[in-house]
Parts: C-alpha cells; sequence; structure tokens
C-alpha cells in the first residue's frame, strides 16, 4: 500500500518513531529523518564504543547505518507492512572515526513486493566512507500492531 499525500507525513513521523523505539537504537546516538517518498537519512553520533581494536569504527556499524537507511527509505513507501532485509551488500571505503556520520537511503526500485535501495554513509569531514545497496521484501507484519508505529 503507497501513502496518499496527505498521508505521507503522518507516516514518515509514524516511521521515524518505530526507529526510536526499536531497542537496538538504545545502543546508538541516532535519529531517523523522512523527509520525501523514498529517501531517508540518519544521523549517528560514532564513538570509540563503536571501535574495533586498531581504533576505528567496526563494520558492524557501517552495516547498521546503511541498512537502516535503506530500509527506512523503502518503506517510506509502504503503509501497511513492516519489510525485511533480505540481502544487503556492503563496500567500505575509508575508516571511520568519531564524529557525526550521515546515512542517506535512496529507493531504486520495487513497489509491490521486493524493494531495493542504495544508501551511503558520509563522516564528519563530508567524505564518503561506504555505501550498500540492499533488498527488502514485505512481511506479514502490520505496521500498526507494531510497538513505536503511531500514524496520527
Amino acid at each position: 500500500m503507497t501513502p496518499r499525500p496527505e498521508g505521507e507525513a503522518a507516516h514518515f513521523r509514524a516511521l521515524e518513531t518505530l526507529y526510536a523505539a526499536a531497542p537496538i537504537n538504545r545502543l546508538f546516538d541516532s535519529m531517523l529523518e523522512i523527509a520525501e517518498p523514498g529517501v531517508a537519512r540518519i544521523r549517528f553520533r560514532v564513538d570509540e564504543r563503536h571501535y574495533h581494536a586498531a581504533g576505528a569504527a567496526h563494520g558492524t556499524s557501517y552495516f547498521k547505518m546503511l541498512d537502516d537507511a535503506a530500509f527506512y527509505a523503502c518503506n517510506s513507501l509502504v503503509t501497511d507492512r513492516f519489510l525485511l532485509t533480505t540481502q544487503f551488500n556492503l563496500l567500505l571505503t575509508r575508516p571511520m572515526k568519531a564524529g557525526e556520520v550521515v546515512a542517506e537511503g535512496r529507493w531504486v526500485s520495487g513497489r509491490r513486493r521486493v524493494f531495493v535501495a542504495d544508501a551511503r554513509l558520509i563522516d564528519a569531514s563530508g567524505e564518503e566512507v561506504a555505501r550498500g545497496t540492499g533488498t527488502f521484501m514485505r512481511s506479514q507484519i502490520a505496521l500498526a500492531g507494531l510497538p513505536g508505529y503511531r500514524n496520527g
């Protein structure tokens, strides 16, 4: 189900609330923003808790940020069901240090059952540090039944 223009903003705010309510996000200082259909931005604060032994962010942090941005870009187009990640490919291009990082996801294709989105990760100096492409599938999980999803 695709959101109507008048319901878009409410759906976007409900997804932002859902993101904030997810228990995993208690581990990350982050905030989701959906300003338009098919585009999601997540601002993260990376600190030393995210580092591997060599003093830069661990790959799990890259994946989390890119997957979330791509996922929410796609789920911004779906008002009735929660999407699930079925595949995600990463390209890590630079080490990531402490500071604010922005993950931007953009829907590429799909409208019914399977969706594809690209995401990029930009560090505090404005450099791209990673990119990824994800495939997401419509699930049987109703958005309206999830704690945190408050539409309207």
